[in-house]
């Protein structure tokens, strides 16, 4: 059996966490909080104190927390995840953390002799819940088959994008296009508003047309509704947007339209949004007072 710790047990990596429970591998979970893993253990994960305990004799190591210096805050020293992992062991690293952060991540599994595989996830909360992610993976070729049953049970396709760090750098690519999205969307609907129209009927009339997008549907159902049930949070599209920008200007782009998305999405967060999903985004394109008259009916 495959033993698998999860060190970050957020919205996706304790939907990730489940997954692989559920299809029979022996998992581990520790998380900051700890209270954040605790309700593994009514899933049949055990759930340790410290990063070291989980790691020690797991075949897997996945870390899924928000970025590369929260990955270092528990890495090094006596319960740091680096000092305790097995000799054949592989770190599968499923966060975020951009191409300079991949970078410092890779180096530093060099400096401790550890096999590591990039693989960040395309996907939120409900397909995560489903196994249905998207896994941009980038190593050896022997590390990702040591991978392949964690894969088999969170995923539904593996991309693979050749030497370590090409995962992240191609998430870096994916998170532009996503970002963009959420902000001309959030935009749209609020220019809807703006001209006394009802947003849905903008989602009504992309619906099922060559424009369409399942992104567009949900999303804007929830600008809507005006409610926004976490699938990726606002805070974290913030950062991700801001990776991304990052990434261009490390690859000589300007960058126009993604550093205006994470503008607008900063707004929002500045706004009181950040915990919201990031499709909250949309009170940031509204002004103030438009918020508070232009209602649905």
């Amino acid at each position: 059996m495959t033993g698998v710790a999860f060190l970050g047990t957020g919205v996706m990596g304790s939907a990730m966490a489940r997954r692989a429970a559920g299809a029979g591998l022996d998992v581990t979970a520790w998380s900051r909080p700890l209270s954040d893993a605790e309700p593994l253990a009514d899933d049949g994960i055990t759930v340790h104190p410290t990063a070291a305990a989980a790691t020690e004799g797991a075949d897997l190591v996945v870390t899924m927390v928000p970025d590369a210096d929260a990955i270092e805050s528990f890495a090094h020293g006596p319960d740091g995840f680096l000092t305790w992992i097995e000799a054949d062991a592989v770190w599968l690293q499923c966060s975020t953390v951009g191409v300079e952060g991949a970078e410092r991540l890779t180096a530093l599994a060099e400096r401790h002799g550890v096999n590591m595989v990039d693989a960040p996830v395309l996907g939120s909360k409900e397909p995560a819940e489903r196994g249905e992610l998207i896994m941009l993976a980038s190593g050896s070729d022997a590390a990702l088959v040591r991978c392949a049953p964690l894969f088999d049970a969170i995923a539904g396709d593996v991309l693979r994008l050749g030497p370590v760090g090409q995962g992240s750098r191609m998430k870096m690519v994916t998170n532009t296009w996503i970002m963009a999205t959420v902000a001309s969307l959030a935009e749209s609907m609020a220019l809807a508003e703006g001209l006394g129209l009802d947003g849905r009927l903008f989602l009504q009339a992309i619906e099922d047309t060559a424009m369409d997008q399942d992104y567009a549907q949900s999303k804007g159902g929830m600008i809507a509704a005006r409610n926004y049930p976490v699938q990726m949070t606002l805070d974290n599209g913030v950062k991700d947007a801001r990776l991304a920008l990052a990434a261009a200007r490390q690859a000589g782009l300007p960058g126009r339209v993604i550093a205006a998305a994470a503008e607008l999405m900063q707004d929002a967060a500045d706004a009181g949004h950040g915990g919201d999903d990031m499709a909250a985004a949309f009170h940031a394109a509204v002004a103030a007072d438009n918020v508070k008259t232009v209602g649905l009916r």
